[in-house]
This record gives C-alpha cells, sequence and structure tokens, in this order.
C-alpha cells in the first residue's frame, strides 16, 4: 500500500511474518517513517528500492494510519504538501492517475 501524506511518503507490506503481526513501512527519503512513527528503528540500505525500512506491530500501523485519516481537515490535499519538491513528486503522481483516469472513460 502506498501512502501519500502531506509529509511522508510510505509504502507499507507484509514481508513475510509467520505471524503476521509486523508489516513493513518503507520509505524512500530519509525521515518520512519518522515523521508517523518515532518510535521506529529505521533501518538503512542505499542498495534497495527503498533505502529506509523499518518492522513495526501491524496494529501500530493501522492506528497511525487510522489517525491520520481522522485529522484530515483540508478539502485539497496537494495545497497542505508545504516541501515544494515532495509537492512537485506529488504533482507527478497526479498527473499520471489523471491519465489513466481519462483512458478508461467510456468502456
Amino acid at each position: 500500500m502506498w501512502i501519500c501524506l502531506n509529509d511522508s511518503f510510505l509504502s507499507i507490506v507484509d514481508k513475510g511474518d509467520p505471524s503476521g503481526d509486523t508489516l513493513l513501512v518503507r520509505a524512500r527519503r530519509e525521515g518520512d517513517i519518522g515523521r508517523v512513527f518515532p518510535e521506529a528503528v529505521v533501518s538503512i540500505n542505499s542498495g534497495s528500492d527503498y533505502a529506509y525500512r523499518a518492522r513495526l506491530p501491524r496494529e501500530r500501523v493501522v492506528a497511525r494510519i487510522a489517525e491520520a485519516v481522522r485529522r484530515i481537515d483540508y478539502g485539497n490535499f496537494k495545497a497542505t504538501v508545504a516541501e515544494r519538491r515532495r509537492h512537485d513528486v506529488y504533482m507527478d503522481i497526479w498527473s499520471v492517475l489523471a491519465r489513466d483516469q481519462d483512458g478508461t472513460r467510456g468502456r
């Protein structure tokens, strides 16, 4: 699952914890995981597609993402992204998805 927050971009996956109790939270940029999960122990692997990673309890991840949803108080997400570089990346994502929408109309 990709999560775009106004100050963090996260990829959250289940990488085979047999108990199912943990998820792997990944980020491409330093600090993104810590802004959402300040208690996380983040490992760095610059040779990986996501350089920053942390294993976290599934229920903690669920609670923090739910908390982010509860805090939504805006009518336009992109307008809340203060950092210019992040805003521009999110606009690129928005543009690609808008093209996909246009390509599916009438099907």
